[in-house]
């Protein structure tokens, strides 16, 4: 009977890990729903900037400031939070084969995500670890603390280049975006049509705004699709954990009834015993 209960009792532990895993999938998937959304209007923007960028350059290329040695920084993006299978081991692989192909002296890294962080504590390496987003909204504050980091660094280092590393859901693979110095595709473009655009702005001024726009917009985007992969990494990953404690709660259901049907067994081995035991009596005299 012990065992039986101890078996019960463990049964309905996994059964309220498997709600809480199940609401936290559910979860997941809604927020990768939403980060759809969101993903289609500033895929929209960036490339509405980048045709602008072709438009300008095409005819004033002389504006795009010639390209100078500059502090390497990588920004890679990692996870906040847990249950998303080697999302930040796959980054941290990708690094290390990105190092390779491309080495530096002094690489210096910028680390998105505590979960992240943990990994490379004390590696000298890194100059900062900001909080990454849990869910779309919170992508404008750690988005924020990205660019005061990169702000911090062009003061004391002077000009950095910009690679960032992120996981990409249609890809299903990490991948490297060269973020700073931008629009070096379009240096040599030749001009789309037959009239330059009409600016308010001196060119260089002009040019100068909308880096920083495209810088906004493009670290958005990549953020969002990091975020979107990590969703549905989750929900993946949290799909096989409850699958995982289904079977094992009907392991034990099964297990438990084998130990039921013993108990049975034995009451009725009990009672027939008992009742031999009483029709074997000697009958009473008066």
């Amino acid at each position: 009977m012990t065992r039986r209960r101890e078996l019960e009792q463990h049964r309905r532990t996994l059964g309220e890990i498997r709600e809480i895993m199940n609401s936290m999938k559910t979860l997941a998937y809604i927020e990768s729903r939403k980060l759809g959304r969101f993903l289609d209007a500033q895929c929209a923007v960036v490339a509405h900037i980048e045709n602008m960028a072709a438009d300008f350059l095409g005819f004033y290329p002389a504006t795009l400031p010639q390209t100078e040695q500059a502090t390497p920084v990588i920004l890679l993006l990692g996870s906040e939070r847990g249950f998303c299978g080697d999302f930040n081991d796959a980054l941290l692989r990708r690094l290390e084969s990105y190092l390779q192909e491309n080495p530096v002296n002094t690489p210096q890294l910028i680390l998105c995500g505590n979960k992240l962080g943990n990994r490379l504590e004390g590696d000298p390496r890194v100059v900062a670890c900001v909080d990454g987003a849990n869910v779309v909204e919170e992508a404008g504050n750690t988005l924020a603390l990205i660019i005061n980091t990169l702000a911090g660094l062009q003061e004391k280092e002077g000009p950095v280049s910009l690679v960032v590393l992120y996981h990409d859901y249609d890809r299903e693979q990490v991948v490297t975006a060269e973020v700073l110095p931008p629009f070096e595709q379009y240096r040599d473009t030749a001009p789309q049509f037959p009239y330059p655009p009409v600016l308010t702005l001196p060119p260089a001024a002009f040019l100068a705004g909308l880096i920083d726009h495209y810088l906004f917009a493009a670290l958005h985007q990549i953020m969002y699709v990091s975020l979107m992969a990590e969703s549905l990494q989750r929900v993946e990953h949290l799909n096989g954990a409850v699958q995982h404690l289904d079977e094992q709660s009907a392991n034990l259901l099964h297990r438990s009834n084998a130990l039921r049907q013993e108990e049975i067994i034995e009451e009725i081995e009990v009672i027939l015993l008992s009742a031999s035991s009483f029709d074997e009596s000697p009958p009473k005299h008066t």
